[in-house]
């Protein structure tokens, strides 16, 4: 992890590095889950959140497998499927399946419970299974999922979550922004935070990005705070980034 100053044009004033092979890890033979966070098992005193931002889990489920009915209250719970069917269960009524190019959420609220399977039984299921304090307590439990064209992501930061439930994506009880964008090689765009006080983190899904002159690859996460934008470059074709805009204070 590094918690410095960078002394170059456009280079991010605060950041914390987290390599992809410093995550926690949990093996259970029908899944395998690398942790950015405490979570479970894993636990590490400087590694209990980013702002509001609790768990980000990436999950993989073997064929037929999943994570059996369970609770959760008072969270703001962000699914997005990288690969493979994920089929969805909850004390609201709802059964679905969601895949790649779907975002998932729920508002946990007052309460709920919800099961979770790969639906297929030939391949695994990938996924971001994302845990975002809220910024109201004991709602009215909610559920929703959104199916986005991924060709709206190529050279460009595609908006998937927001505060609004009349933007693009899903929303959530939180002054909270997440885009995905997929790039070809050497280019660059900028991102402008939504509000001021708000930190971004970004997520490596693949290839390899360079931010304010951090070095990145795939699956590292690199924490932004004290910045109003930041520039993104991506050095490898077909690399891809999930950037996680949320209010530093929880």
């Amino acid at each position: 992890m590094e918690n410095t100053t960078i002394p170059q044009e456009n280079a991010l004033t605060h950041y914390e590095l987290h390599k992809a092979n410093t995550r926690g890890h949990a093996n259970h033979g029908w899944l395998e889950s690398y942790h950015t966070f405490s979570f479970a098992n894993y636990h590490n005193k400087d590694r209990m959140n980013f702002g509001v931002l609790r768990v980000l889990n990436d999950d993989r489920v073997n064929q037929g497998m999943g994570f059996g009915k369970h609770p959760h209250d008072n969270m703001e719970i962000i699914s997005i499927p990288l690969e493979g069917d994920l089929e969805h269960q909850d004390s609201m009524g709802n059964t679905t399946v969601i895949k790649e190019g779907d975002i998932q959420v729920m508002s946990a609220g007052t309460g709920i419970f919800h099961s979770e399977y790969n639906k297929n039984k030939d391949q695994l299921v990938k996924f971001l299974q994302i845990w975002i304090y809220p910024n109201k307590k004991n709602v009215t439990p909610r559920y929703d999922q959104v199916t986005l064209d991924l060709s709206d992501r190529h050279n460009k930061l595609q908006q998937i979550l927001s505060p609004n439930p009349e933007d693009a994506g899903v929303w959530i009880h939180q002054d909270a922004w997440f885009h995905i964008g997929k790039f070809d090689n050497m280019h660059t765009a900028n991102y402008q935070l939504n509000k001021s006080g708000n930190g971004v983190y970004a997520f490596i899904l693949k290839g390899d990005f360079t931010i304010g002159g951090v070095s990145l690859n795939e699956r590292d996460g690199l924490g932004i705070w004290d910045t109003n934008s930041f520039e993104i470059t991506s050095n490898s074709d077909g690399a891809e980034i999930l950037l996680m805009e949320v209010p530093m204070q929880l």
